[in-house]
């Protein structure tokens, strides 16, 4: 396998204050490893990427938070996903572990793709048990676990932490969504799984900062949030979670993944609304 490290932690600047926020960005990776093996066109398979997402939250440790991102792609293996989320149909032999399908498996972008967003095959092959088992040790396993500690690591020293977990998204679904081909997307979708991972007055914070931004905003409409949002959203425990999905026709050409000329504004967009976040995460208002 290509040598890197699959997960890269950003921790508060030396001499910041740490509050407790922390930021993970899941999709963005763009290390693309040696046993991938994939056989579709490369400019096409990076469709699938969160392309830049990382940079655009690169600001976080000047707030005093810290930014966890997947230096793996997305298409290589999803750390948004379940582990049990697998399609064995992809797998040469038996799989041993359980399996618990989700619609999105079923449509082929489950724990390990199995198609891109027009529906075209990644691969010309089935991939093996050793290889399968592989990826989820070395991404999922250890993404999740880098996570887990900055959360807990946040809410141990706070007694509160604010999680959001960062994607981008096309400006118009695909065929693989299960929205209707084309529809267009607000340019922020703010998904706390219908209220249940956050208080609702996060989301309200972050909904109003950024239409003060002059930016749209939708909520749970139609991304809710997914594994990582679920698992670590207990505002009962003052552990809030929310997902964020920006629309890639701020900042980038979706076919080329170029930056666009609005990439530094919305940059600052966001350095804004998530300055407003941070008061709410030490437990302002």
């Amino acid at each position: 396998m290509q040598d890197f490290t699959p997960v890269r932690v950003e921790s508060p600047l030396s001499g910041v204050a740490s509050i407790p926020l922390v930021f993970d960005s899941p999709h963005s990776g763009q290390h693309y490893p040696d046993d991938f093996a994939y056989a579709c066109d490369f400019q096409h398979l990076r469709k699938a990427e969160d392309t830049d997402v990382d940079d655009l939250y690169s600001f976080a440790p000047a707030l005093g938070a810290t930014l966890v991102s997947a230096e793996f792609p997305r298409s290589y293996l999803d750390p948004n996903r379940r582990v049990e989320d697998i399609d064995t149909s992809m797998i040469d032999g038996q799989w041993p572990g359980p399996v618990d399908l989700s619609p999105k498996t079923k449509s082929g972008i489950g724990l390990i793709w199995r198609v891109l967003d027009d529906n075209s095959p990644i691969y010309a092959r089935k991939l093996s048990v050793a290889e399968v088992s592989r990826r989820i040790e070395r991404c999922h396993v250890a993404y999740w676990a880098v996570v887990t500690r900055a959360i807990d690591a946040a809410h141990a020293a706070h007694g509160r932490v604010a999680h959001v977990n960062c994607h981008s998204m096309p400006a118009v679904a695909g065929t693989v969504s299960w929205v209707k081909t084309g529809t267009p997307f607000a340019d922020v979708v703010l998904g706390d799984r219908d209220g249940s991972t956050c208080a609702p007055e996060m989301t309200a914070l972050l909904a109003a900062a950024f239409r003060a931004e002059g930016l749209s905003v939708a909520i749970n409409d139609p991304y809710k949030g997914v594994e990582l949002v679920k698992r670590f959203g207990r505002p009962l425990e003052n552990r809030h979670s929310i997902q964020i999905e920006l629309n890639r026709k701020l900042y980038m050409n979706e076919a080329t993944r170029e930056r666009n000329s609005n990439y530094g504004v919305l940059k600052a967009s966001l350095e804004r609304v998530m300055g407003k976040l941070a008061t709410f995460a030490v437990g302002g208002r």
